[in-house]
């Protein structure tokens, strides 16, 4: 068991982004962070047992971009001009890893979420706002691990990853005027979205430390209500190694790519991204079943389409046990 924490220590290990479909910019600023958080997929490599992690995230979009210049609000005048954008979102994910290598998880997002933008009509700037606390999107996803060929002092495990993002979020949030928000300000798409990936992880000899790759790719399925969310590919690289006794560093290089929305209610125009982020972090182990983390996410480069929020940083901590 001390073995197995030791490993999990140093790694921030990927696959499922705890259900925060990651970094997703869309003219709104509505968004989840893509720092990998979820400590069982490759530091438990096939150790079997249980995962609850429960992490919260600090997002605040209030930069206009166009393409990849930062603009002021109203630079490019729209029909509405985004302002900002605060995401506060808890994410909740329990993972259960069996002895035959497979393993389910399953995740789920609240969203605390304040949206202004500017109304031009007729002349006017007429200020909209929206805040609401709602639950996002469920996703079930399973996996698949195995050990590959190495030495005891260079353990290395691969796995694949299947699953779905369902449709249990609200797409018909509303303000206190009435007017329902923009379809990627909703804490839901309303549709299914197919998500499948692959997952390598390695302990490296002597120093302690370890590092992991993964891609995921997220399409819909489906379209809801004229509305149909752009195809989105992340790939993360990270490297944990230790600091002392109990305490871990970790960076991660996260990339996020997102194809335009489509469908009537889409702001085609006004969707899909590409971003690079830089996600320096800490682990501690509070006990050798509970371990509390933090990250700071850096953009390094972010390109939009048309004009969008993005942020300048983002914030993550959390706790995770194992049982």
């Amino acid at each position: 068991m001390h073995q197995f924490h030791g490993a999990a220590a140093r790694a921030a290990a990927a696959i499922l982004l705890a259900a925060c479909a990651a970094s997703a910019q869309a003219s709104c600023g509505a968004a989840f962070c893509s720092v990998n958080t979820d400590w069982t997929t490759e530091a438990a490599g096939l150790a079997e047992g249980s995962v609850f992690d429960l992490r919260y995230e600090h997002i605040r979009q209030d930069q206009p971009r166009a393409g990849s210049r930062r603009i002021a609000v109203g630079e490019i005048r729209h029909h509405h001009d985004e302002v900002e954008t605060l995401n506060r979102n808890l994410v909740a994910t329990y993972t259960r890893t069996f002895a035959n290598g497979f393993g389910l998880s399953v995740s789920a997002p609240f969203t605390d979420r304040e949206h202004l933008h500017i109304h031009n009509h007729r002349g006017a700037q007429i200020p909209e706002q929206w805040d609401f606390r709602k639950f996002g999107d469920l996703r079930v996803t399973g996996r698949y691990q195995r050990a590959l060929g190495g030495s005891d002092a260079a353990p290395s495990t691969a796995g694949v990853i299947l699953g779905l993002k369902l449709p249990t979020g609200s797409t018909r949030v509303a303000n206190t005027g009435g007017d329902i928000a923009e379809r990627t300000l909703q804490p839901g798409t309303g549709t299914t979205d197919l998500i499948l990936g692959a997952v390598f992880h390695q302990q490296l000899p002597a120093s302690g430390a370890s590092w992991f790759a993964q891609a995921q790719v997220q399409r819909a399925l489906n379209s809801h209500d004229e509305f149909r969310p752009g195809t989105q590919l992340t790939a993360d690289v990270g490297y944990a190694h230790p600091l002392a006794d109990k305490l871990d560093g970790i960076v991660q290089l996260n990339v996020v790519a997102k194809r335009r929305d489509r469908g009537a209610e889409a702001e085609s125009a006004d969707s899909g991204s590409r971003a690079v982020f830089l996600s320096p972090g800490l682990s501690y182990r509070v006990t050798d079943a509970v371990r509390v983390y933090g990250f700071v996410q850096q953009p390094l480069y972010q390109y939009v389409n048309g004009v969008q929020l993005t942020p300048d940083r983002a914030f993550v901590l959390g706790v995770s046990t194992r049982f």
